[in-house]
């Protein structure tokens, strides 16, 4: 994030309620859950739509390098 993004943006959602808009600024959310903000960021790049939401379904994020679906083995190829 460049300029003041971390402290000036907020992610909001309501619970439907009156009075139940909740708030969490981008630099709490990136300390706390850093995969809940990618998900996010992804979300809005797809498109509102049943396509869209079946794409978010196969969207996989870890907060780590490592994680249980590594699908292949990659080895080192010499052109000898």
């Amino acid at each position: 994030m460049t300029g003041n993004k971390l402290r000036d943006k907020y992610y909001r959602r309501h619970s439907g309620w009156i009075g139940g808009l909740k708030e969490v600024q981008y630099a709490t959310l990136m300390a706390e859950k850093p995969e809940k903000a990618m998900e996010l960021a992804v979300k809005g790049m797809l498109a509102k739509n049943s396509l869209g939401s079946k794409q978010f379904t196969r969207l996989k994020v870890y907060r780590g390098a490592e994680h249980k679906n590594a699908a292949q083995k990659p080895e080192a190829w010499d052109k000898d």
